[in-house]
C-alpha cells in the first residue's frame, strides 16, 4: 500500500513536471494545489486573502477617522482589525479614544483587555475582561474566558482551567474550547482528563452541521493528534 501510494505521488509530480516544464515549476504548482486543497476542505492553512481583505478595511477606516475624529464605532472596528495583525500598542490607543463616550461597551472594554494581556499587563488585562464580562457575559462569544485561560496556563493553572470550562460552556460547538482544555489538564499531569478532553473535541466535531465542521476542523484534527500522542 505504502508502494503503492509513493508511486502515485511520484507519478503526480512527473505529470506537474511536464505541465510546467520545471521541477521548481512543478513543485509550486503542487503547492498550490495543496493549498486550495486544505482551504477548500481541511482548513489547516491560513487564509492569504483574509489579510488582504482587512488591510484594506483598515485603510478605509483610517482615511476615513482623518475627517471623521469623533467616530468611536469606526476607532472600534479599526482597533480590533489591528488586535487580528497583533498591533496591540496602535490599537489600545484608538480604544483609549473610543472609551471616554463608550465606557459601557463590552467590545472596548473587551479589545482594551486583550491588548493589556498582549502587552504584559495581565492584573489590567483581566480586570477588563471581567469589565467586559460583567456589562455583557456573551461578549465576543465567550472569547475573554479562553483569552484568560490561555494567560493563566502558564502560572495560574487551575484558574486557567475555570476560564476554559466556562467558555466550554458558553461554545457548545466547539472543538477549540475541549482542545485548549485538553493541553491544560496536560500541562497538569492530569491525563486522563486531557486524554476525555481531546476525544470530546473529536466526537463533538463528528455531530457538528456541515458548515460548522469547517471552521472547527483543525482544532478536531490537533485535538485528534493529541489524543493519540496522549496515549
Amino acid at each position: 500500500m505504502e508502494k503503492v501510494f509513493f508511486l502515485s505521488k511520484f507519478l503526480l509530480f512527473g505529470l506537474l513536471i511536464w505541465l510546467t516544464g520545471s521541477p521548481i515549476g512543478a513543485l509550486i504548482l503542487l503547492l498550490v494545489i495543496l493549498y486550495i486543497i486544505d482551504r477548500q476542505f481541511i482548513g489547516l492553512t491560513p487564509s492569504l486573502s483574509a489579510p488582504l481583505r482587512r488591510n484594506r478595511r483598515l485603510k478605509e477606516l483610517k482615511r476615513h477617522l482623518r475627517t471623521h475624529t469623533h467616530d468611536n464605532a469606526s476607532k472600534t472596528e479599526a482597533a480590533h482589525l489591528l488586535i487580528a495583525k497583533k498591533k496591540y500598542r496602535e490599537a489600545e490607543a484608538y480604544l483609549r479614544e473610543a472609551l471616554p463616550i463608550m465606557d459601557d461597551s463590552a467590545d472596548v472594554l473587551y479589545g482594551l483587555g486583550i491588548c493589556r494581556l498582549k502587552l504584559n499587563d495581565l492584573a489590567e488585562g483581566e480586570r477588563l475582561l471581567r469589565q467586559s464580562l460583567a456589562i455583557n457575559p456573551r461578549v465576543a462569544y465567550g472569547d475573554p474566558h479562553l483569552r484568560l485561560g490561555e494567560a493563566l496556563a502558564a502560572t495560574e493553572p487551575d484558574r486557567a482551567v475555570t476560564e476554559l470550562e466556562q467558555f466550554r460552556q458558553l461554545n457548545t460547538s466547539s472543538c477549540e474550547a475541549y482542545y485548549r482544555l485538553g493541553q491544560i489538564y496536560r500541562r497538569l499531569n492530569r491525563k486522563e482528563d486531557a486524554r476525555k478532553a481531546f476525544r470530546e473535541a473529536v466526537d463533538l466535531y463528528r455531530t457538528l452541521p456541515k458548515y460548522k465542521k469547517r471552521s472547527e476542523r483543525r482544532w478536531a484534527l490537533f485535538a485528534l493528534f493529541a489524543a493519540n500522542a496522549n496515549r
